[in-house]
């Protein structure tokens, strides 16, 4: 896109919401502020990702008041990648922005972010600073995942966030170049290799209720990080097998060593040891490898990523990438 022209550029903000019905008013009206304020035209795509609250219903009503506010209601909970997707291909923004609708991602970091974009980067990634609001056992979770994913993956997710401005060029690859459904929008963003910025921001008090994201859910997320970006633990079978031969070396030694001494072959206790590291090797082996068939499996039935209940100002659109 030429950006010397005086047209103004189109802006997309895309906001997934899980039962967000208590701060989702704050939050729109917020973004929509700081967008006026970007001499940009905009649109805010709110994606209802099967909320059980009246969330889309806000939505609904504070369109009313704003053409330029669009929404999205998925049929069900389809996770937060999911949600993303949806709104990627519905918005038509020259940039798209995508945030929480918690305002912990801060929409004062906007005007920073499309300043970037116009100076030439294509991805800005906003990176948490800080996370104050958290609790102890939060952050040391998210640290050891986050720490997990970095080191096997090669991918540095740490203190990452999906607070980010992708050209809309980027916006098209995700779309049509990568089509798998295990996605995990934080680390395919570093791995595009396309030119980058970065940004930096403290966790901001969180809007409504608590956070939807549990221990599990971070969980979840780490796994679909790792099988999707690198192979590595499937070699890490491998070793276990390697240490396991060692082992039967090493029991295999003291027993020949008792027989030579003319010594009773010893060791109850090493056998019965020997047996419980031996199953609980051959018990992780078979997770890592259903891991990975899971994910093959969820691959190879190409069920689609989302499906839309309803959609409120949101026009078919066609892209093509070359």
């Amino acid at each position: 896109m030429d950006l010397t022209t005086e047209k103004k550029p189109l802006i997309s903000v895309i906001i997934p919401a899980y039962n967000e019905s208590q701060g989702i008013t704050a939050t729109l009206n917020e973004v929509a502020r700081i967008l006026n304020t970007c001499a940009v035209d905009w649109e805010i795509v709110i994606v209802d990702d099967g909320s059980r609250d009246q969330t889309y219903q806000k939505v609904v009503e504070l369109a009313k008041t704003d053409p330029r506010i669009k929404g999205i209601a998925l049929s069900r909970n389809f996770g937060k990648e999911g949600a993303m997707l949806a709104g990627f291909e519905s918005a038509i923004g020259d940039a798209v922005i995508i945030l929480d609708a918690d305002l912990q991602h801060p929409p004062t970091l906007i005007p920073d972010m499309i300043d970037k974009w116009r100076s030439g980067a294509q991805i800005v990634h906003a990176v948490k600073r800080s996370r104050e609001d958290d609790s102890v056992s939060k952050k040391a979770a998210a640290y050891c995942i986050n720490t997990l994913i970095s080191s096997l993956s090669g991918i540095n997710v740490n203190n990452a966030s999906d607070f980010k401005l992708l050209d809309r060029e980027i916006v098209d690859i995700i779309i049509y170049k990568l089509p798998e459904r295990g996605r995990f929008f934080r680390g395919l963003t570093s791995w595009l290799g396309f030119s980058e910025e970065y940004l930096y921001f403290d966790v901001a008090s969180r809007q409504g209720d608590e956070s939807k994201w549990s221990f599990w859910s971070l969980l979840e997320l780490s796994i679909t990080a790792l099988t999707s970006f690198t192979s590595l633990p499937l070699r890490i079978i491998t070793f276990l097998g390697f240490a396991t031969l060692l082992l039967g070396f090493s029991v295999a030694s003291e027993a020949l060593w008792s027989l030579f001494k003319g010594q009773s072959v010893s060791g109850y206790a090493t056998i019965i040891i020997s047996q419980l590291l031996i199953g609980s090797f051959i018990m992780i082996s078979l997770g890592i490898i259903g891991e990975y068939i899971a994910k093959i499996y969820e691959e190879v039935k190409a069920r689609p990523h989302y499906l839309i209940k309803a959609s409120l100002g949101i026009t078919a659109k066609q892209r093509k990438v070359d």
